[in-house]
């Protein structure tokens, strides 16, 4: 089982995560900002990994230091359970809808960290979440996960159907990017011999 436990403590956040990629999709989420928590459930159930995150962070101030130190610890926790990454697909693709929304996530477990977000919100905030730090989250698991993500909106009315097909794509890329490929077993998927 690929499994990893990572706690961060830091003067603004204190984080400690669970994580097991060869999971069925369960979530025990507490960060004290609930709109992350209905994110982070999506990338449980449809990336079928295992995520248990308690967190506590300096929210009277705003959510902005507790969302991209979960993205952060959230990412190291990842690097430790894919380890070097032999026999694993790498890459992985979605495309999720949702009504009117669609998005796609492409990702590359490349051990390089870039990020590319294409995401223009319909609005500033989702209920009191401020959709800024959606791009932090990432950006927080693209360094710490080592890996490169391209996240696009192709379409969106409504942002929350926005912010969830991002959630639910990067969710179903990260699962396929995981598997094992039975035809490469215990070969890194790479020219260079290490990612």
């Amino acid at each position: 089982m690929r499994r990893a436990q990572v706690t961060r403590n830091t003067l603004e956040t204190q984080i400690n995560i669970n994580l097991n990629l060869d999971g069925t999709g369960k979530s025990v989420l507490e960060t004290g900002v609930p709109f992350l928590d209905h994110m982070l459930d999506q990338i449980a159930r449809h990336g079928m990994i295992d995520l248990e995150i308690a967190a506590k962070g300096d929210l009277h101030i705003d959510a902005h230091h507790t969302v991209e130190d979960i993205g952060i610890t959230f990412g190291q926790a990842f690097t430790k359970t894919v380890g070097d990454k032999k026999g694993l697909r790498r890459y992985g693709h979605a495309y999720v809808p949702l009504d009117e929304a669609l998005s796609r996530v492409v990702i590359d477990l490349s051990g390089r960290p870039g990020l590319v977000f294409n995401v223009d919100f319909v609005r500033a905030r989702i209920g009191d979440f401020d959709v800024d730090l959606i791009r932090e989250f990432f950006q927080g698991f693209t360094n710490h996960g080592l890996i490169t993500l391209h996240i696009d909106n192709i379409s969106g009315k409504n942002a929350h159907h926005q912010a969830e097909t991002v959630f639910k794509a990067f969710g179903r890329a990260l699962r396929m990017a995981i598997e094992h490929d039975s035809a490469a077993s215990g070969i890194i998927p790479s020219t260079k011999g290490t990612l």
